[in-house]
């Protein structure tokens, strides 16, 4: 696929940057009539190619999820006129199998207001999760603030869409498999997070406790914090900072402060001086990414927040490269990568700001 230049807009997620099978990172970005990807050439850098333009029409969001595998699943909304000039608005999924590799056409996943197609245009955000077995699960907050899920069944043909049945939920929906391969789902909502689990791998969703966070619409992201638990960080909508609640201790949400603006939250865990750490970004109300850690699962240990680097479009994101050194990265005003690798020192001070 040939190099294209063409707008970049702001990350629809924090997960844009993965870490493939091989060990490369590769970079995400929605734009103008498709996507950019940029690729590490070698793992653990510092060379980089892109950005790379990929045709993906008329997508109003895009958020990608990864398998074990490595695979990389983009799931887009997309929004055209049909012959007749009205709305038309679908789930649309697409594949990268390996770092640097093409990605495959494009499959509508349709709409699940078949029957009330004055509904369909309502159709919110996409969020997925790949369990251990490679299976992908869809959500989706439809019309009347339920979600609906559609997953890959055997054999790669896909189930129908079903209704989890409630009602009021907004858009920033969060979903992730663990390391046993339960997914679980966070949906926010007006006073709370709806929260769904399956007991195990294949197993159904089933409705859980409620988190007791209601948190700014689409700042929500999961992270597998301990062996098969997940801890949950999004934005009070209150405009009180970031929080954190683990469903599995219970309790309140615990503040972890910040001056977060709109977006998602980041999230990593890596080694820091030997301790298991956890490490958060977000883009705050000025536009500049900010930066945070502490040990992970100790949220009382206390945390700082350090803004770091230029403003940005949309939400900086994290990942561990080939070495395990964490790597920041966000979209410039300019539309350009930018990248701050954790520097080859004790603690977790980064690098200077570089663009690619």
């Amino acid at each position: 696929m040939p190099s294209r230049s063409t707008s970049t807009g702001a990350p629809d997620t924090a997960r844009w940057l993965l870490r493939g099978r091989d060990g490369r990172l590769t970079a995400y970005a929605r734009a103008g009539g498709g996507l950019l990807r940029w690729t590490e050439e070698r793992p653990g850098g510092p060379d980089w190619s892109g950005p790379e333009f990929f045709e993906a029409p008329d997508l109003t969001y895009l958020t990608l999820a990864q398998g074990g595998d490595g695979y990389v699943h983009f799931l887009g909304r997309r929004e055209r006129r049909d012959a007749a000039g009205e709305p038309v608005v679908e789930i649309m999924h697409s594949i990268q199998y390996q770092s640097g590799r093409p990605l495959m056409d494009w499959r509508s996943l349709g709409n699940p207001h078949t029957k009330r197609l004055d509904r369909a245009p309502s159709l919110g955000a996409p969020a997925a999760a790949v369990d251990a077995a490679g299976t992908v699960h869809v959500f989706v907050r439809d019309a009347i603030g339920s979600v609906r899920m559609r997953r890959e069944g055997k054999g790669g043909k896909w189930e129908g869409w079903k209704d989890l049945k409630v009602r009021d939920t907004l858009d920033g929906i969060a979903a992730l498999a663990t390391s046993t391969g339960r997914v679980e789902l966070l949906a926010p909502a007006g006073k709370a997070t709806l929260r769904w689990a399956q007991e195990s791998q294949g197993g159904e969703l089933r409705r859980a406790d409620d988190v007791p966070l209601a948190p700014a619409p689409g700042s929500g992201t999961t992270l597998e914090t301990g062996p098969d638990r997940l801890t949950y960080y999004a934005a009070d909508a209150l405009g009180d900072g970031v929080r954190a609640h683990r469903p599995a201790d219970g309790g309140p949400a615990v503040p972890l402060g910040g001056a977060p603006g709109p977006g998602p939250t980041a999230a990593v865990r890596t080694t820091v001086d030997g301790h298991d750490c956890t490490v958060l970004a977000h883009r705050t109300t000025g536009g500049r990414p900010a930066l945070a850690a502490f040990p992970t699962e100790d949220e009382g240990a206390g945390l700082w927040w350090a803004e770091t680097g230029e403003p940005c479009l949309g939400a900086p994101s994290l990942a561990l490269d080939a070495h395990g050194r964490v790597v920041m990265a966000a979209i410039g005003l300019d539309g350009t990568l930018r990248l701050a690798r954790q520097k080859a020192e004790p603690g977790l001070a980064l690098e200077a700001w570089a663009g690619v």
